[in-house]
C-alpha cells in the first residue's frame, strides 16, 4: 500500500518497554466477549496495562440510544480486566436481542472521579501525559477483540467526526450514543468446506476487491453484487481461468459506511479499506446480510464456495497502522482520534516518539502499530488464528510488512529479521507456514517495504515468509518499457526469471518465496502499464480524482499503438507465468482492465474501478491468452520448481536443469549477461529432471525493438520443437496458446526462428 491517506483522520478532522514475554498460546487470555457453553452468561475481557478503571457499557440498540447498564470490570492477572454478565441481568436491563457493548476507561491522565458523567471534564488532567497515556472516558471504545461491529464511526446520519476526538475543543464531547459497538456472537458450526492443501509453489494468485469483483456483473443477482455472497458466485469462473488462490483486499472492518453519502464523488471514500478499525470483524459493507452475525456467516459461506472449487482464500491484512490514524495536525499533539486501541493502552498499541507525545510513522497514514509489544503481538496472532480457524482463511498478505519486523517501541524504527521477538518470527512460530511440498498450514506473504529507515527489505524477510518481489516487477517493467533508458542486462533478467536466487537462496528460502507481480491494486493496471506514459489521477468521476500515486512507474504507451500495447501486456503476463516463483495477477487484468492511467484509485468506489464483465473482442482474446498461459504453467511442473534450477546426483555432480542461450544458440556467459547493450535472452528447461512430461521447454525473449533471429538448441532425444505461443502481433487472436498435443512444429536443433521486436516465444520439445 502506498499513498493512501487516512480517510477517517481527514474526515474526523521513555515509558519503560514491556519485558513480559509474548504469550506462547493463541488466545491464552480469552479476550473479547464470549458466551459460556450453556449461553447463560457472557464473559467480557479486555487488556490494559495502564488503565486505572474500565467500565463495560451495554446497549439494547446499535445507535441513537443511551446505555442500559454500566458495569465496572475487575483487574486480574496479566493486566486483563473482566466481568461476567448473566442473561437474567441482560433481560433485566431490557436486552432481549443482540448485545451491543463498548468500554469507558480512566487512567493517569484522566483519573476516575465518582462525580463524572457523560460529557463531563471531572478528573481531567491532560489529553496526553508524560507516559503517553490518552485515556478519555467520554469516548466509548471499540473492543479490539469484538467479533463484529454495529456500524462505522461515521455514517450517513452522523458525519461529525469530532465526537471521537481528544484535544481542548473535543475532549468532553460524548460519543457513546453514536459510536460503533461490539456485537456479542454466540458462535456457530458452519462449515468452510475442505481446505486446499496445495503447495504454494503451485498457486496462481488473483488479487481482487470483494466489492469490485461483482458490482458490475449482471450475471450476479442484484442483491448480491459487491458482497461476499456475490464473490462466492464467481468461484467457478476463477477456477475456469486457472486461478488457485484468490487474495482479497482488506475485509476487516474499516471506515466505509460513508462511501456513498455523496453520489458520484470520492468525498471521504475509503474504497480499498487500508485503515482497519477492528481485526476480527468481517466488514459489514461486503455482506448482503448485515444483521448481527450475518457478515460472519456470509463470509464463511463465501470461503466454502471457493474451497468447493479447490481455490484457497487469502486476505490482505493491515497490522502496520490502524483506522484511528495520527495527529489531526502536526503542530497539535493533543488532538487525536480515540476510538479503540488508543483509549485502552496507547503506548502498548502504538510506537511513540521519544517524548511519548506523538506516534512514530513509517506508514504515511498516521503512525506505526506497536508490533514489538507483547499485547499488540497477541492481538495480531489471535486475530490471524481466528480468521484461519473460525473463518477458514488459508493465507495472508501483510500490508507494509516491514513494520512487523520492527524491534523498537519508542522513538525509532529498526527492522531486524533475526530478532526472535519480532512479530514476523512470532507469527511463524505460532501459525506454522504451509510446508514446501503442500499440506496444512498458512501461506504468509509480505509486502516487504514501508516508508523510511531500513524498511525496504525485498529479499530480507525471515524463513517462513514469501514476499511480493518488487525487484522482479521493476526489472521486467524497465526491460519492457525503458529500452535505451534503463540499463537492464540479460543477467538481471535471468536472475528474475529463475526465481531470484540472489534475494532468497542465501537465507534458506526458495523460488516459490518470490511472488512475481508486474502490477497490483497499488499502481497501474496491466493494460495501463503499457498504455500510459504517466499517471493521470486528476480525472473527473468515475476515473478520479485521486491523490498521491507513484511517479516513477516504468511505464510506456508503446508509441500509442493499440496492437503493440496488447502485445506488451501478453509479454508481461507470459513472462510471469514462465518464471520460477508464484505469479500474481490483479483482478481484471486477464481482460485488459483499464483505469485510464489512474494509478492510485484507493478512493474510487465507482463503476470505473469495479471489474468490467462486458468484453470486446480484444479483451476476450486476451482473456483466452491468459487462460492458456495459466493452463500451460499448471501443466508443467518444470515451471514451478521446488528448489532453484539445479540438483546433485548420487555421485555429487551438479545437474543443471536450466541453461541460458544467446540468440545465436551458444551458451550465455558472464560477459553477455553483464552487457547492458544485450537485450535478447533465451533459456531451456530440462523437464525430464523435474518430473515434467515435456523433455524441454524453450523460451526466447526479445526486448529489442526489431526482430531477432534465435537459433534453437537441442530439444531432447527424438524430440522436435513445437510452438506453444508467440506473442507477436501476427499471432494475435483466438487460440493463440496451443493446448497440449496441438502445438505446431517449428524446427529441430539448429533451426532458426525470428522473434519480433518486443516479443516472447514459447516452444516445447515433443
Amino acid at each position: 500500500m502506498r499513498f493512501v491517506r487516512n480517510v477517517l483522520c481527514a474526515a474526523l478532522c521513555g515509558v519503560a518497554l514491556s519485558t513480559a514475554p509474548a504469550s506462547a498460546a493463541i488466545d491464552a487470555s480469552q479476550l473479547g466477549a464470549k458466551y459460556n457453553a450453556s449461553r447463560s452468561r457472557i464473559t467480557f475481557k479486555v487488556s490494559s496495562s495502564r488503565a486505572t478503571r474500565i467500565e463495560l457499557w451495554l446497549y439494547s440498540s446499535a445507535s441513537g440510544t443511551s446505555e442500559v447498564a454500566r458495569i465496572p470490570l475487575t483487574r486480574g492477572d496479566g493486566d486483563v480486566w473482566s466481568t461476567a454478565v448473566s442473561r437474567a441481568r441482560l433481560a433485566a436491563a431490557g436486552i432481549s436481542g443482540p448485545v451491543y457493548y463498548g468500554y469507558r476507561t480512566w487512567g493517569p491522565n484522566w483519573p476516575y472521579d465518582a462525580g463524572w458523567s457523560k460529557g463531563s471534564g471531572l478528573g481531567f488532567v491532560s489529553d496526553v501525559d508524560a507516559q503517553g497515556n490518552r485515556f478519555n472516558p467520554n469516548k466509548l471504545l471499540i473492543d479490539p477483540y469484538a467479533r463484529e461491529l454495529s456500524h462505522d464511526p461515521l455514517t450517513p446520519t452522523n458525519l461529525d467526526g469530532t465526537l471521537y476526538a481528544s484535544g481542548p475543543l473535543h475532549r468532553t464531547k460524548d460519543s457513546g450514543s453514536l459510536a460503533p459497538k461490539g456485537i456479542v456472537l454466540a458462535g456457530d458450526r458452519q462449515s468452510v468446506g475442505t481446505r486446499p492443501t496445495r503447495a504454494f509453489k503451485d498457486d496462481v494468485v488473483y488479487e481482487v476487491h470483494v466489492r469490485g469483483l461483482t458490482m458490475n456483473d449482471s450475471s450476479i443477482p442484484a442483491a448480491y453484487r459487491g458482497t461476499y455472497r456475490g464473490a462466492g458466485l464467481k468461484a467457478a469462473y476463477l477456477k475456469s481461468l486457472g486461478i488457485t488462490a484468490v487474495e482479497f483486499l482488506p475485509v476487516q472492518e474499516t471506515q466505509n459506511d460513508t462511501n456513498d453519502v455523496v453520489p458520484d464523488s470520492t468525498s471521504d471514500d475509503n474504497y480499498w479499506g487500508y485503515s482497519t478499525l477492528n481485526y476480527f470483524a468481517p466488514d459489514r459493507r461486503y455482506a448482503s446480510d448485515r444483521s448481527p452475525g450475518g457478515p460472519t456467516r456470509e463470509f464463511k459461506k463465501m470461503v466454502k464456495a471457493f474451497h468447493d472449487q479447490g481455490i484457497k482464500v487469502m486476505i490482505d491484512v493491515v497490522y502496520n497502522h490502524t483506522g484511528e490514524g495520527g495527529a489531526w495536525s502536526s503542530a497539535d499533539t493533543a488532538t487525536y482520534n480515540v476510538l479503540s486501541f488508543r483509549g485502552l493502552d496507547n503506548a502498548a498499541y502504538y510506537t511513540l516518539t521519544s517524548d511519548l507525545q506523538s506516534t512514530w510513522d513509517n506508514t504515511g497514514v498516521g503512525g506505526n502499530f506497536n508490533t514489538h509489544n507483547p499485547i499488540a503481538q497477541n492481538l495480531i496472532v489471535d486475530s490471524l488464528a481466528y480468521w484461519r480457524d473460525t473463518l477458514g482463511v488459508d493465507g495472508f498478505r501483510f500490508d507494509l510488512a516491514s513494520v512487523l519486523g520492527n524491534t523498537c517501541e519508542v522513538g525509532c524504527f529498526n527492522f531486524d529479521k533475526m530478532a526472535s521477538g519480532n512479530a514476523l518470527n512470532r507469527i511463524v512460530r505460532e501459525l506454522p507456514p504451509r510446508p514446501a511440498g503442500g499440506g496444512t498450514g498458512v501461506d504468509l506473504v509480505a509486502e516487504p517495504w514501508a516508508i523510511g529507515g531500513n524498511s525496504y527489505q525485498v529479499g530480507g524477510f525471515p524463513s517462513g515468509w514469501s514476499e511480493w518481489n518488487g525487484s522482479y516487477r521493476d526489472t521486467l517493467r524497465q526491460s519492457q518499457n525503458q529500452l535505451g533508458v534503463a540499463p537492464i542486462t540479460t543477467g538481471q533478467l535471468a536472475t528474475r526469471f529463475a526465481g531470484s536466487a540472489d534475494l532468497f537462496e542465501n537465507n534458506g528460502r526458495k523460488p516459490w518465496n518470490s511472488v512475481n507481480l508486474l502490477v497490483a491494486h497499488d499502481g497501474f493496471t496491466l493494460r495501463d502499464l503499457y498504455a500510459c506514459n504517466s499517471k493521470n489521477n486528476s480525472q473527473p468521476w468515475p476515473h478520479g480524482p485521486s491523490d498521491g500515486g507513484e511517479d516513477n512507474n516504468h511505464s510506456w504507451d508503446q508509441g500509442g499503438v493499440a496492437a503493440e500495447q496488447r502485445k506488451a501486456a501478453r509479454n508481461g503476463l507470459a513472462l510471469a507465468m514462465l518464471s520460477a516463483g508464484v505469479p500474481m495477477i490483479s483482478g481484471g487484468d486477464e481482460s485488459l482492465r483499464s483505469l485510464q492511467c489512474n494509478n492510485n484509485p484507493y478512493n474510487l468506489d465507482s463503476s470505473a474501478n469495479w471489474l468490467n464483465w462486458q468484453w470486446n473482442s480484444d479483451q476476450a482474446n486476451f482473456q483466452a491468452f491468459a487462460k492458456g498461459m495459466i493452463a500451460f504453467r499448471k501443466a508443467h511442473p518444470a515451471l514451478r520448481p521446488l528448489d532453484f534450477y539445479s540438483s546433485v546426483d548420487n555421485n555429487g555432480n551438479v545437474m543443471e536443469q536450466l541453461r541460458w542461450f544467446k540468440p545465436d544458440g551458444s551458451m550465455s556467459d558472464s560477459a553477455y549477461f553483464g552487457d547492458p547493450d544485450k537485450r535478447a535472452i533465451a533459456w531451456r528447461i530440462d523437464g525430464s529432471e523435474l518430473g515434467d512430461s515435456a523433455a524441454a521447454i524453450y523460451v526466447a525473449y526479445n526486448a529489442w525493438s526489431g526482430e531477432v533471429n534465435f537459433t534453437l538448441p537441442w530439444p531432447g532425444p527424438n524430440r522436435k520443437w513445437h510452438r506453444v505461443t508467440d506473442t507477436c502481433t501476427w499471432a494475435e487472436g483466438t487460440g493463440q496458446v496451443r493446448a497440449p498435443g496441438s502445438e505446431e512444429f517449428v524446427g529441430v536443433e539448429g533451426s532458426n526462428y525470428g522473434v519480433c521486436g518486443r516479443g516472447v516465444l514459447v516452444l516445447i520439445g515433443r
